[in-house]
C-alpha cells in the first residue's frame, strides 16, 4: 500500500555538536503533518522523542539525550512517511570532569565521585573518593601483595590524597609493569597538568574580571559615602542606617525562605538517605535475610552472604554500618549453634554430617566440629549396643519373630544362611511337620541378630566420617580448600590413637555383649553385672548357634570390608573361634542327649539282616550332626581350624565317645525292660507269602524279653560290623582325628554289651534243656543196672531237642547269622551236662550201656552241624566213661535204634542242617 507522503529527510542541524542535554534545531523535509504525526526521533541512537517539540514540516527543536555513540545520524518517523533518512550528522561531546583539586566557577555534584573501594579486605567508607590518574598513562597494576608494601612503607600510604602519600608506593602498587618511556611521559603530564593548573587560575581570574571592577566600584563608592558620613556608629548615622537595612533585608529574606530552605535541608537528607539505603540496602537487608534462608535451609546461601558482606564491611568505621554489621553477626553466632545442634542431633546420615561440617567451617565456628560429630557418633554408637541389650532383658521387646522353615522372615540386612536341615537337627527323632509350622526364634539369636544390624548400620559411616576427616574431603567443597585441608589432616593425625582407641572400644563392646550372652565364663567376674544377666535364657542349640557363628562372620566381613585394621578387629576373630568351639561343644552334647532319648524309637520290627531301624537313626542323627557342621569347621580367611587345637581335639573325642557309649547303654536299657515296660505297637511279623518262612509264627506275637536280647544282639553286630565303620569314616571326612581310638573304644563297649547280652540269653534258654536232662533221664525210676534191652531213643532227650529246634527258630527269625552262634554254645552246654551225667554212673548193665551209648549218638548225629572241638570233647568223654559194644547184634541194634530215630524225626531234625534260606522280616 502506497504512502501519502514520501519520507521524512534531514538536511541539518544546529549546533551540528555538543554535549548531553543540548538544545538543538533539526531542519529538513517531510518532517510530519503535526505533533500528532511524529512518532519518533533519534540522535546518535537515543531516543530523544520526550523533548521533542514539533514547529513545522521543516523543523523541529528537542535535547540531544546521553547516547552511547559519539556520533550518529538524526533519524525522524513520522506516520504518515514512515522512517527517514538524515544527509546530516551530530557529534556527541564528552565532557572533562572537574577534579576534586580544579577550580570551578559552578556547582560540581560530588556524588559521581563516589566509589566502592574494590579491595575486599577493607572496608567501605562512602567519603572517600579517589582521584583521577594524575600520571595519564594506562595502570598496570602487579603482584606484590599488600602486606609487603606496608612493611616495606611503614606510616606511609599509595592513597594521592592522603597527607603521608608515598609517590615509591603508587608507582609500585599502580605502575609496576610501566616502561621508563612510560614514566617519562607520565613526567612530562605531571608537569603539563602543573602547568595549566597555573593557567587556569588566571585564566579564571581574566574570565571574572568585569565582575571583579563591579564590586570595586561598589565598594569604593560604599567607602566613600562612608567616609563622607563618618564612621561612627551612632544613632541615625549612615552605618546604622545600612547595618539596619542589611538586618531587615536578612529577616526579610530568612522569613521568605526559611520554610522553603528548611524544606530543601529535610529532601537533601532524606534523599542523601535514601541513597545510601539504595546502595547499600545488601548490608541492611541482610539481617532479614539470613533469618529467612536459614528458616528455608539455604544455608549456602547465608554463608555466601556473610562473606560477602564480612568482606566488605567487617572493618568499617562508619557507625551505622558497624551496628549492622554487629545484627549480622548475632545471626550468624545463631545459625553456629543450631548447625552443630543438628551436626550432634543423632541419628543423621553421613551426607547430612558431612554438609553441616563444611557449613560450621565456612562460618569459621570455634574448635573442632568434624571431631565434635566423631565423638558424639561413637558415644551414640555405644549406647545403642547397651541400648539393645537392655531392651531384650527387660522383655520390652513386642513377641519374638517367627521363622518358617521354607521362607526366612528375617530382616534382609544380612544376608542369612538358611539351615534347614541342621534346623531340623535330629529329623529322625520328630515326625514330620507341614509346611505351614513355624516357631520362635530364641532371644539371644534376636538379640545378636539385632546387636550385628546396629553396628553394621552405623561404624561404616563412622569410618567413612573418619577417613573423609583424615583425607581432607570434609572440606573439598568450601572456599578455603587448602588451607581447611591442611588443617584437618593435621588434627587427624594428633588424634589418630584417640580414635584408634574409639574403634577399639566399639569393637569391644560388641564381643562382650555377646560373650555376655552366650559365653558368660569367658568374661571377668567384674563385667558380668554390665554385659551379662542372661542366666534365665534357654540354652541354645546347635543349630541356632550355627546361626549366630553365621551372623558374627557376616559382621566381621563388613567391617574388613571397610579396610578397618586387623589389629582393630582381632577380638571379633577371638570371638568367632570360641563360638565355633562352643558350638560344637554344645552340638556334641546335644546330640548325646538326642541319643539317649532313642529307645523310644525301637519298634522291633527287624529287616532281612535282622536288625530294626534303631542303629539306622543312630547313624543319620550323627550323620546330621557333622553335616550342622559345616559352618562353624568352615574356615575362612585369616581363621584358623578349630580342630586343630589339641584342647579341642581332645574334648570333641571324648564327646564323641560318649555319644557312642550312650546308644550302646540305650540298647543295654532296652535288654533289660521287662514285658510289662514295653508298649509295643508293632510286632515281629512273617511274609506269609514267602516259602522261606515259617508259618509256624502267630502273626501277632508279641517279642520276649528273649526276643528282645536276640534283636539287640543282632542291632549290637551290625554296629561292631556296619555302623561304627560308616561314622568313623564320616569323622575323617569332616576332619575330625582320634578316630581309630574312638572307634577301638566303641568297639570294645559293644563287644562287652554284646558278650554280656549273648551270656544272658543262653542262661535262659540253655539252663531250662539243661535242667530236664537229668529228671528225664531217671524219670520212673529208670536205673542204668537194671533196665530192658532198649527199643529207642526216650522221649527226655526228644523233649531236649525239641527245646533245641524251638530255640533255632526263635534265632533263625531274628537273625540267620546268629543261629550257629547260639546253637554252638547250647549244644556245648548239653554235651557238658551229658558228660557229667554219664561219668557219675557207677556202673552200667548191658542194656544200660546199649541205652546210653544210644541216646548219645542219637544227640550227637542230631546237632552234628553245631558241634564245636569244645562239646565234641564233652560227647568222647561221655562215650568213653560207657563200656564198650562187643557183639555184633548190639551194635546192628544200635545202628537199627538210631535210624529208626533219624526216620522218625526227620521233619524236626531238618532245621540243623545247613541251608541257604535267608528270613525275610517286615
Amino acid at each position: 500500500m502506497s504512502r501519502a507522503r514520501p519520507p521524512p529527510l534531514v538536511t541539518g542541524i544546529s549546533p551540528k555538536e555538543g554535549a548531553a542535554w543540548t538544545k538543538v534545531t533539526i531542519r529538513g523535509e517531510n518532517l510530519g503533518t503535526g505533533p500528532a504525526d511524529l512518532i519518533g526521533l533519534s540522535i546518535c541512537g537515543h531516543n530523544c522523542m520526550l523533548t521533542a517539540e514539533w514547529m513545522s514540516a521543516s523543523k523541529i527543536v528537542c535535547r540531544v539525550g546521553p547516547a552511547k555513540d559519539d556520533k550518529g545520524e538524526i533519524i525522524v518517523t513520522t506516520k504518515s512517511g514512515g522512517l527517514g533518512t538524515s544527509t546530516v550528522s551530530f557529534k556527541l561531546l564528552r565532557p572533562d570532569r572537574i577534579g576534586i583539586l580544579d577550580q570551578s566557577a559552578v556547582w560540581v555534584d560530588e556524588f559521581n565521585y563516589y566509589d566502592m573501594r574494590t579491595d575486599r579486605n577493607k572496608g567501605i567508607s562512602p567519603l572517600s573518593l579517589r582521584p583521577s590518574n594524575p600520571l595519564g598513562i594506562e595502570k598496570d597494576k602487579g603482584k606484590v601483595p599488600q602486606k609487603d608494601i606496608e612493611q616495606i612503607f611503614p606510616g606511609m600510604s599509595g592513597d594521592f590524597t592522603s597527607e603521608n602519600f608515598s609517590a615509591t608506593w603508587y608507582l609500585i602498587e599502580n605502575h609496576t609493569g610501566s616502561s621508563f618511556d612510560q614514566l617519562k611521559i607520565a613526567a612530562n603530564h605531571l608537569k603539563k597538568q602543573a602547568t595549566k593548573k597555573n593557567e587556569g587560575s588566571l585564566s579564571y581570574v581574566k574570565g571574572g574580571l568585569s565582575t571583579f571592577f563591579e564590586a570595586q566600584d561598589a565598594l569604593a563608592a560604599i567607602h566613600q559615602r562612608l567616609e563622607s558620613d563618618g564612621t561612627e556608629k551612632v544613632e541615625g548615622s549612615m552605618t546604622q542606617r545600612l547595618e539596619n537595612i542589611l538586618n531587615r533585608a536578612s529577616d526579610t529574606a530568612d522569613t521568605l525562605f526559611q520554610e522553603v530552605l528548611g524544606r530543601k535541608d529535610k529532601a537533601d537528607s532524606t534523599r542523601n538517605a535514601l541513597n545510601v539505603l539504595q546502595r547499600f540496602k545488601f548490608l541492611f537487608n541482610l539481617p532479614l535475610n539470613i533469618e529467612r534462608n536459614i528458616q528455608k535451609g539455604d544455608y549456602d546461601v547465608v554463608i555466601n552472604d556473610y562473606e560477602k558482606a564480612k568482606s566488605l564491611f567487617g572493618n568499617t568505621e562508619v557507625p551505622v554500618f558497624k551496628k549492622v554489621y554487629a545484627e549480622v553477626e548475632t545471626r550468624i553466632g545463631a545459625l553456629r549453634s543450631l548447625l552443630l545442634e543438628k551436626l550432634l542431633q543423632t541419628p543423621s546420615t553421613l551426607h547430612d554430617q558431612k554438609r553441616y561440617i563444611r557449613y560450621l567451617s565456612d562460618l569459621h565456628a570455634s574448635g573442632d566440629p568434624a571431631w565434635q560429630c566423631i565423638y558424639a557418633q561413637h558415644k551414640w554408637i555405644l549406647q545403642l549396643m547397651q541400648d539393645c541389650r537392655d531392651e531384650f532383658l527387660s522383655g520390652q521387646r513386642g513377641g519374638v519373630r517367627a521363622l518358617d522353615l521354607e521362607g526366612d522372615t528375617r530382616p534382609p540386612t544380612l544376608s542369612r544362611l538358611s539351615h534347614t536341615s541342621s534346623l531340623n537337627r535330629g529329623g529322625s527323632l520328630r515326625s514330620s511337620r507341614p509346611n505351614t509350622w513355624r516357631f520362635e526364634t530364641p532371644q539371644l539369636v534376636q538379640f545378636v541378630e539385632k546387636l550385628s544390624d546396629v553396628v553394621i548400620g552405623q561404624l561404616p559411616n563412622f569410618w567413612k566420617l573418619w577417613i573423609s576427616y583424615v583425607n581432607g574431603s570434609l572440606f573439598s567443597e568450601t572456599g578455603e580448600k587448602s588451607g581447611q585441608v591442611e588443617k584437618s589432616k593435621k588434627n587427624a593425625r594428633q588424634r589418630q590413637n584417640d580414635f584408634k582407641k574409639m574403634i577399639e572400644e566399639l569393637t569391644n563392646r560388641l564381643v562382650r555383649l555377646i560373650r555376655g550372652a552366650l559365653l558368660p565364663t569367658t568374661l571377668p567376674q567384674a563385667e558380668l553385672s554390665l554385659y551379662g544377666g542372661w542366666e534365665g535364657k534357654s540354652e541354645l542349640t546347635g543349630a541356632w548357634l550355627t546361626q549366630i557363628i553365621h551372623t558374627v562372620r557376616g559382621c566381621h566381613e563388613a567391617l574388613s570390608a571397610l579396610e578397618i585394621p586387623n589389629d582393630l578387629l582381632q577380638v571379633i576373630s577371638d570371638l568367632l573361634l570360641d563360638l565355633r568351639v562352643h558350638c560344637l561343644m554344645m552340638t556334641l552334647l546335644h546330640t548325646t542327649e538326642d541319643v539317649k532319648r532313642l529307645a523310644v524309637k525301637e519298634d522291633w520290627v527287624v529287616d532281612n539282616e535282622g536288625i530294626t531301624s534303631l542303629p539306622y537313626h543312630f547313624e543319620q542323627c550323627v550323620v546330621q550332626m557333622l553335616q550342622s557342621f559345616k559352618e562353624p569347621l568352615e574356615t575362612k580367611q585369616g581363621e584358623i581350624n578349630v580342630l586343630q587345637l589339641d584342647q579341642v581335639q581332645d574334648q570333641a573325642a571324648e564327646l564323641i565317645v560318649t555319644i557312642m557309649t550312650a546308644f550302646i547303654n540305650c540298647l543295654e536299657q532296652l535288654s533289660v525292660k521287662t514285658d510289662a515296660d514295653m508298649n509295643v505297637s508293632r510286632n515281629i511279623s512273617v511274609d506269609l507269602s514267602s516259602p522261606d518262612r515259617f508259618t509256624a509264627v502267630h502273626q501277632d506275637f508279641s517279642p520276649t524279653s528273649e526276643q528282645r536280647l536276640l534283636i539287640i544282639l543282632s542291632n549290637c553286630q551290625y554296629l561292631e560290623r556296619r555302623t561304627f565303620l560308616n561314622l568313623a569314616d564320616h569323622f575323617e571326612k569332616h576332619g575330625f582325628t582320634g578316630t581309630e581310638k574312638i572307634t577301638r573304644v566303641t568297639v570294645d563297649a559293644v563287644r562287652e554289651l554284646d558278650r554280656k547280652l549273648f551270656e544272658a540269653y543262653i542262661e535262659r534258654r540253655a539252663d531250662p534243656i539243661v535242667g530236664s536232662l537229668e529228671p528225664g533221664i531217671y524219670a520212673g525210676y529208670f536205673d542204668w543196672r537194671d533196665c530192658q534191652t532198649p527199643t529207642g531213643v526216650r522221649n527226655y532227650l526228644k523233649e531236649a531237642l525239641v527245646s533245641i529246634i524251638a530255640v533255632h527258630a526263635e534265632v533263625f527269625t531274628v537273625s540267620k547269622d546268629l543261629v550257629p552262634r547260639v546253637l554252638s554254645r547250647i549244644v556245648r552246654s548239653v554235651a557238658d551236662e551229658m558228660c557229667r551225667l554219664m561219668q557219675c554212673v557207677s556202673s552200667f548193665s548191658k542194656n544200660g550201656a546199649l541205652q546210653a551209648r544210644l541216646e548219645l549218638c542219637a544227640l550227637r548225629d542230631a546237632v552234628a552241624t553245631y558241634i564245636n572241638p569244645d562239646s565234641n570233647t564233652s560227647f568222647k568223654l561221655a562215650l568213653e566213661a560207657l563200656p564198650q559194644l562187643h557183639s555184633g547184634g548190639d551194635k546192628k541194634l544200635l545202628e537199627e535204634l538210631l535210624n529208626k530215630f533219624k526216620s522218625s524225626m526227620h521233619l524236626q531234625l531238618t532245621c540243623f542242617q545247613s541251608s541257604n534260606i535267608q528270613p525275610v522280616k517286615r
